[in-house]
């Protein structure tokens, strides 16, 4: 099941959705540059580690690029490979427009960076030691797929369905779209895989889209 497209028309061009796309786009290409050690060097300083934000592990200061809590931001545009971000950003295309139209490009840009970063508490309130650096937009996604839920409960959204070598598309509500998503942060969290920071995220979106005073959408 791909989600394809939904059916909420939209009043504004979601600017900021095509410049996260193009951001996180950008820099998934510059990682592609790096070395091996290179990019290992890039990630860890740009990812949030765990174990630095608690304050469980020490690091001398002149190693780092930027200040740690900085890296609750910066990992949301570093991606572990091409699926990682290709899933990211189909999910941020077919529903961030929407929040976007909801809250206006300004407020959206702020949600979307709001979300990612308590999405990643979430995940560091839960692994306060692990020295593996977080990265992905996953968790800011979540939190866009939370306020989509909550703003549009009755949208639909387009699926491509495969059937052997049928390719079916096929008009699915979008909260069952969102739940098989949630469904599957919950029972993929595997070693390595930021799962907290995926259902923080979520929840984190859900409650944050009330405070955020979004206007009047047409629910179906």
């Amino acid at each position: 099941m791909i989600p394809i497209k939904d059916e909420n028309p939209t009043q504004i061009i979601p600017y900021v959705t095509f410049g996260l796309i193009f951001i996180n786009l950008a820099v998934y290409i510059y990682q592609l540059t790096l070395d091996p050690r290179q990019e290992m060097y890039f990630v860890y300083h740009y990812g949030a580690v765990p174990a630095l934000l608690t304050g469980q592990a020490q690091v001398n200061l002149q190693d780092t690029m930027i200040p740690w809590p900085l890296t609750l931001i910066t990992s949301a545009f570093l991606h572990g490979g091409l699926f990682h971000l290709a899933g990211n950003m189909l999910y941020l295309w077919i529903f961030g427009n929407n929040i976007e139209d909801a809250l206006g490009h300004v407020k959206f840009i702020v949600f979307y960076l709001v979300g990612g970063v308590l999405a990643g508490l979430a995940h560091v309130a839960t692994n306060p030691a692990s020295p593996l650096p977080m990265i992905g937009a996953s968790g800011a996604i979540a939190a866009v797929l939370g306020a989509y839920l909550v703003l549009y409960p009755r949208a639909n959204v387009v699926i491509m369905v495969f059937l052997f070598f049928i390719v079916q598309l096929v008009k699915v509500p979008a909260v069952v779209v969102l739940m098989v998503w949630f469904f599957l942060q919950i029972v993929g969290g595997g070693e390595g895989v930021a799962w907290m920071a995926h259902v923080g995220g979520f929840v984190a979106g859900m409650l944050l889209i009330h405070l955020f005073n979004p206007r009047p959408v047409v629910l179906r």
